[in-house]
């Protein structure tokens, strides 16, 4: 059975458009990509009236982005940064829901197990309250706090160590975006977990490591000075 994208809604017909940039590697991508995949793909739908072949309609797709119904509050997009947007992993539960992909989240139709030291990793990121403030679209209430607990560390971690565990995380999440490229995997928690997934934990590791920049050099110069 094969889904009828005639059928799809305005934000369900973005959501395919936001996994083709997704699926392409574009990981956060621009409001301006959206755009024009959206168009691209569905060009009767958000093209520009009396222009529909020729020039997308920004303002039908942003508004179906922001505000109260939008994507990002639905859930469906995470935003990363200005006008910076990213798959979360409801987005993507919807999208093979409306696909009718449910029960092929792999390309060969199996899925993956994890180390048990993989799956110990990705799923204290999955828990922390990073993640969860994230996907809440509440990042302006993200701490430090809430950072080192993401990425294992505590507020009096200093020098090689600090480094070496930052860059530990940024390693990890790389070898599981490696290692999910074809085929997804299941966790003991029966949640699928995809290489889509590793780098929305990937994105928002790198916007912490800019956010408290401040912070983590202050832990940095302390232990130079002892």
């Amino acid at each position: 059975m094969t889904a009828n994208v005639d059928d799809f809604t305005v934000p369900e017909k973005i959501l395919v458009a936001a996994d083709h940039l997704d699926k392409g590697g574009q990981s956060p991508f621009s409001a301006e990509a959206l755009i024009v995949a959206s168009w691209q793909k569905f060009p009767k739908t958000f093209g520009l009236k009396g222009y529909a072949e020729l020039y997308p309609d920004s303002n039908k797709v942003l508004s179906s982005i922001m505000g109260e119904k939008g994507l990002a509050r639905r859930g469906w997009l995470i935003k990363m940064g200005q006008k910076l947007y990213a798959l979360t992993r409801e987005g993507r539960h919807i999208i093979r829901k409306v696909t009718l992909q449910e029960d092929e989240p792999a390309l060969d139709g199996s899925l993956q197990r994890l180390s048990r030291e993989q799956e110990k990793f990705v799923q204290n990121l999955l828990d922390s309250s990073a993640v969860q403030k994230f996907e809440e679209n509440r990042k302006g209430d993200l701490t430090f706090a809430d950072a080192c607990r993401f990425w294992g560390i505590t507020e009096n971690s200093k020098g090689d160590a600090l480094d070496g565990r930052l860059s530990q995380v940024h390693s990890q999440l790389s070898e599981l975006d490696r290692a999910l490229a074809d085929n997804d995997a299941e966790l003991s928690s029966s949640r699928v977990l995809t290489a889509g997934d590793v780098r929305v934990l990937t994105n928002i590791h790198k916007w912490m490591e800019d956010r408290f920049d401040r912070h983590l050099n202050l832990l940095r110069s302390r232990a130079g000075r002892r």
